[in-house]
């Protein structure tokens, strides 16, 4: 029987995700005792969301996040809204902070501003995209001196994000701040380390082994070696990438109980064009809400 382009594509899609169910076991856990103090709480993300604030967390807390992370609204009216949403679903809020501009000047004044905005509405955590990658080591060391400077007098956790193209995007890059910087602390989306070495990072390990130590939150996305976003974690053509990540989850979590310390994690696989689709309809391959749901219930079952 032949088929409309239309038809196959729908077709493929379909029959695809009938798939993505099967086949993915993870490596076991070697989780310790937690000591007094651990804590995980799971954030969703807005990134992709189609709705209202208040749609969004309504469908957040069904789920059963224990909050969002969100780039701070820039008027009032937004400002009000999404403070009435997270109480309305008992939701906590972490942050989002970053700079701007073609510049370090640009970039160290659009931070401070930034940064102090969002300290002074007391999130649990602040996630910082700062300074860019070209910029000089001294002016990636000022900027992460900044944030910790500011975290100390605010008390607030204030990371900094392993983001492609920001100021820690590469492994060896961040080792050589986290031995000069001993209060740094970072969120951890190594997904991008993976696509930026075009690797699984196995002939990094000691700089990889530096910065789980210095972990305060995770992004939980899963990157390959040519991208920073595999298809869908559940499918077995992933399995050696979702191991990888496990392993380093695993690592941190344990890092954690065995101090009695808290943690926080993001589910942040993205949309397109993180989220890969077809050619031409650029409908997706995946549901991006489901596997980001997936992963704080397998973060949940295996973790807590």
């Amino acid at each position: 029987m032949k088929q409309t382009r239309r038809q196959f594509l729908t077709t493929a899609s379909t029959a695809g995700a009938g798939i993505l169910l099967h086949g993915m076991t993870l490596p076991e856990s070697n989780n310790v005792k937690a000591k007094e103090g651990f804590s995980l709480n799971i954030f969703a993300t807005r990134w992709g969301f189609k709705g209202s604030i208040d749609d969004y967390c309504k469908q957040v807390k069904k789920e059963g996040y224990d909050g969002i992370e969100e780039w701070f609204p820039r008027n009032e009216v937004d400002e009000n809204a999404l403070y009435e949403a997270l109480d309305k679903y008992n939701l906590k809020l972490g942050v989002l902070a970053g700079s701007g501009g073609n510049t370090f000047d640009a970039h160290q004044k659009s931070y401070a501003e930034n940064l102090q905005k969002v300290i002074s509405k007391k999130p649990e955590f602040i996630n910082c995209h700062a300074g860019k990658d070209y910029l000089s080591f001294q002016q990636k060391k000022l900027l992460i001196e900044f944030a910790v400077n500011a975290s100390k007098e605010s008390g607030i956790p204030i990371y900094q994000e392993t983001h492609r193209g920001r100021m820690l995007y590469a492994a060896h890059v961040c080792e050589e701040f986290i031995d000069v910087v001993p209060d740094l602390k970072l969120t951890l989306d190594i997904s991008h380390w993976c696509a930026v070495s075009e690797s699984l990072l196995a002939d990094q390990k000691q700089a990889v082994e530096k910065a789980l130590k210095r972990v305060g939150h995770v992004h939980s996305r899963i990157g390959h070696e040519e991208g920073p976003q595999v298809s869908e974690p559940r499918a077995p053509e992933w399995q050696r990438a979702v191991n990888a990540h496990y392993a380093w989850w695993d690592t941190i979590v344990n890092y954690k109980k065995q101090a009695g310390e808290p943690l926080t994690m993001t589910t942040e696989f993205g949309p397109a064009n993180y989220m890969w689709s077809m050619p031409y309809t650029k409908q997706p391959l995946a549901d991006q809400w489901a596997i980001n749901v997936h992963m704080m219930n397998e973060w949940r079952k295996r973790y807590l």
